[in-house]
């Protein structure tokens, strides 16, 4: 059965390697630009470590790398929060962020000092590298007087927030809210990965019989969430159905078979009171790590069998955002269901130019894993025949999520 009452989700305000905007971000995509993936290197002690790091250049400067692209990202959305605002009053806004960061731009120097010195340095506190700190940040930023809520579920961070923040809405605690995430690819990440031998030293390739590992990136994505429509133009998209599980097969790596990722597509499926033929793009995981494609696969194949619909992995474009991707993800499909490229701002450019983002990949598929049906460059499905899109992330410890938008705020 399909949800009593439509979640709108406003234009999202984002940005990543790709670009500084949605319509930045979706024309990468469409055109599979990876520009935005450069090499890189970190030093620690007499090692250097090599990676391809996906950064992402904030308009706005700041102390903190992790605030000023949260506040980049929040920039495009001031406007309909203040109608929010105005409409609904600051006490009934709340907001939810997710992010795997707490705090390392403040806590890695401030302990680095102190394994030098005995000390730390003068202005360093816990609060600093709290989780909590970037939503507050951005309720403080944005007025919000509402439920502040900080998700910390890995690589799902920020598609966890927004199931938070639906539920929020849905059961009346707040009129409105915004929800996202926000993450930057420091020296922990870059560490925590290279030691778990899951950093590819080249371009990632999902679903390759030659995947190596995952390109991290940083970004930052943003919604705001209701149940009227506040913006006007476009034909509006709505959050159809989320699922969650946690199937905890093991700390880092996910269930073999696809079982707890196939469980939060299926319980998306029917929260949004849909078959699974329904779906017309699926943006997938897809990290380009042996195990996590593996299993996604599998998932894939459980659910939608032998009639596989459209999907591809957009991480090469903007490497792995970690806490963000969900978030960042799902703008992508919220952007592909406008259809009319024009209605984001993207020029409506002619052939070989596809409707749908293009897997990104060298095309040598790992036929070990049951077959899927990747969006090719040419001969794409237009958007305007797309009515439901599926955004998949998934996390360290079996946490998995998946979300589905409709186009338009109809049954």
């Amino acid at each position: 059965m399909r949800p009593s009452t439509p979640l709108y989700l406003s234009k999202p305000g984002l940005i990543c390697c790709a670009g500084p905007s949605l319509e930045a971000f979706l024309c990468a995509a469409l055109l599979k630009n990876t520009r935005g993936i450069a090499p890189s290197t970190l030093c620690l002690g007499n090692k250097t470590y090599p990676f391809l790091i996906g950064r992402a250049t904030p308009s706005a400067q700041g102390p903190s790398r992790l605030l000023s692209l949260c506040a980049t990202a929040l920039q495009p959305l001031l406007p309909i929060v203040q109608k929010a605002l105005q409409r609904y009053g600051p006490q009934n806004l709340g907001l939810c962020l997710g992010s795997c960061d707490n705090g390392t731009e403040a806590s890695t120097p401030a302990h680095q000092a102190f394994f030098l010195n005995g000390t730390f340095p003068p202005g360093y506190a816990l609060p600093l590298q709290s989780a909590a700190r970037p939503a507050e940040f951005a309720a403080q930023l944005l007025g919000l007087k509402g439920p502040v809520l900080a998700l910390a579920t890995a690589c799902a961070s920020s598609a966890s927030a927004i199931i938070r923040a639906a539920q929020l809405v849905a059961s009346g605690v707040c009129a409105a809210v915004v929800a996202g995430g926000v993450d930057i690819a420091s020296e922990v990440a870059l560490l925590g990965f290279s030691a778990l031998e899951a950093v590819s030293p080249e371009l990632c390739n999902p679903f390759s019989k030659n995947r190596k590992g995952i390109n991290l990136g940083e970004g930052a994505a943003f919604f705001l969430l209701s149940r009227e429509r506040l913006e006007e133009e476009g034909e509006g998209v709505v959050l159809a159905g989320f699922g969650e599980s946690a199937d905890a097969h093991h700390m880092t790596a996910p269930h073999p078979q696809g079982l707890g990722a196939a469980a939060a597509m299926q319980a998306a499926l029917l929260h949004a009171g849909i078959a699974p033929g329904e779906i017309g793009y699926v943006n997938l995981h897809g990290t380009g790590t042996l195990l996590n494609d593996e299993a996604e696969a599998k998932a894939m194949y459980a659910i939608f069998g032998d009639k596989q619909p459209p999907a591809s992995a957009t991480k090469p474009i903007t490497g792995h955002t970690l806490g963000a991707a969900g978030a960042l993800e799902l703008a992508l499909c919220w952007g592909v269901l406008q259809g009319d490229r024009t209605q984001v701002g993207v020029p409506s450019l002619p052939p070989p130019m596809p409707a749908l983002p293009p897997h990104c990949w060298d095309g040598a598929y790992d036929t070990s894993l049951p077959p899927l049906r990747f969006v090719q460059a040419e001969g794409v499905e237009s958007p305007q025949a797309l009515q439901y899109c599926m955004s998949n992330a998934f996390a360290f410890g079996g946490c998995n999520t998946s979300l589905i938008l409709r186009r338009g705020g109809g049954p």
